[in-house]
């Protein structure tokens, strides 16, 4: 049996920031993945610019060495466009001039079997990290000093003190432990394919959201990827996806085809990959993230944008809390839920006003005509469009919304 004072379920994104930050702390820990890496993951590929603050806040040279992978496409911003067809950009970083930009992209699209092995790659060369690949854990059992943790046949076992849980949508510990399931209004479906040859991409790398009027509340996105490829998709709520019967494979394809701008746009591209399906958990309901020696990360803990569908930044902000709240519950040596809360209110603290605020526009999207108006206005307000590129880029929307002036700003638009 393995004994450690932190066991993480889970080497994706918001597993990697966790014991990345550990490291940093001097804190051994124990990561665990069921997967052998590197491994697809199905997503949207994008990774907004909290991705690269995220990582710099944890370590800058981890941020240096995620820009000099070569598997990425830059990426300046995302392209909103309404059901109306009018079209909105939204840089990851303020002051953003076309003309007059220099230097490195806040954000990119990367392939998520590229970025997250990279992820992995760093944790291989921490020397207070075990990595444990293409082994689960089944069990989770707490005892009076801490979690077992075990696989289904009981050849691998972990002792921790405390568990980070970081291992998804379909987190059994998230459903067994933390009693968190499914909720259709609060979840989206997803499916994902891979393109050639699509024309009309942004020379800045923007990635793009549809707002189709067959899809509200839901989006056809596409993502710019190197090689001339593109990250194709739809997500749209479970509930509606339940209610209207909807064959997402077809209703992709019945776009790329029929759409009169996609059809355009696609009529020289061809597929490069299977049409695949995938879950995101929303964070548009609060919920309780931690307990008795645990806490829940990433898409375990349905922090994913209502709005955007951007979980891969959320994902890294929420390992990184969970590795400081570790090493404060290890000073104090209490691992109670009332001292593990501290993780929660901190969370929330930092996403919930962009997630209060995605989940106000997810709503308003679904009626047509007040989205086309909140798209007509943010073309006109620079505050509003301010707004929005704070949700991509830097947490810094607590501050802009405590703050009188900038109200008076957007009413003077200006």
């Amino acid at each position: 049996m393995i004994a450690t004072d932190v066991c993480i379920i889970g080497a994706g994104p918001a597993g990697a920031a966790a014991a990345l930050q550990l490291q940093q702390f001097n804190i051994p820990c124990v990561v665990v993945d069921k997967a052998v890496f590197p491994r697809d993951k199905i997503c949207g590929d994008g990774l907004s610019g909290k991705v690269l603050t995220a990582l710099n806040r944890i370590d800058k040279k981890i941020g240096e060495r995620l820009c000099q992978l070569s598997e990425k496409e830059g990426s300046w911003g995302v392209t909103f466009t309404a059901p109306s067809r009018d079209s909105l950009d939204i840089a990851y970083e303020p002051d953003y001039n076309p003309q007059s930009k220099t230097g490195i992209p806040a954000g990119f699209v990367c392939k998520r079997i590229n970025f997250d092995n990279f992820l992995v790659e760093e944790l291989k060369h921490c020397s207070n990290i075990q990595l444990f690949e293409g082994q689960s854990i089944d069990t989770f059992t707490l005892q009076e000093d801490g979690y077992l943790l075990t696989d289904t046949a009981g050849t691998f076992s972990v002792k921790a003190k405390l568990v980070i849980v970081a291992n998804g949508a379909h987190s059994a510990f998230t459903k067994e432990v933390a009693g968190i399931h499914m909720e259709p209004q609060h979840y989206c479906a997803g499916i994902r394919a891979y393109y050639k040859g699509v024309s009309g991409l942004s020379a800045d790398g923007f990635i793009e959201l549809h707002f189709l009027r067959s899809l509200l509340p839901g989006y056809f996105w596409i993502f710019p990827l190197p090689n001339g490829e593109a990250n194709v998709g739809i997500s749209i709520l479970s509930s509606v996806v339940r209610k209207r019967k909807l064959n997402l494979k077809k209703t992709l394809q019945d776009i790329v085809a029929n759409d009169p701008v996609m059809k355009e746009r696609f009529k020289n591209a061809t597929l490069a990959s299977g049409i695949e399906g995938y879950g995101l958990p929303l964070g548009s309901k609060k919920r309780t993230l931690s307990g008795e020696r645990y806490m829940l990360t990433g898409d375990a803990a349905y922090l994913i944008d209502p709005f955007t569908g951007e979980g891969i930044g959320n994902a890294l902000y929420s390992g990184r809390i969970a590795a400081q709240q570790a090493v404060a519950s290890l000073k104090a040596n209490d691992f109670s839920a009332t001292h593990m809360k501290k993780y929660d209110d901190e969370v929330y603290r930092v996403l919930g006003p962009e997630l209060g605020l995605s989940t106000k526009i997810q709503k308003l999207s679904n009626r047509t005509w007040l989205f086309n108006f909140l798209m007509k206005t943010a073309m006109r307000n620079k505050q509003l469009r301010e707004l929005m590129s704070c949700m991509f880029y830097e947490i810094d929307l607590r501050k802009k919304l405590t703050r009188p002036s900038f109200y008076v700003k957007m009413l003077l638009n200006r």
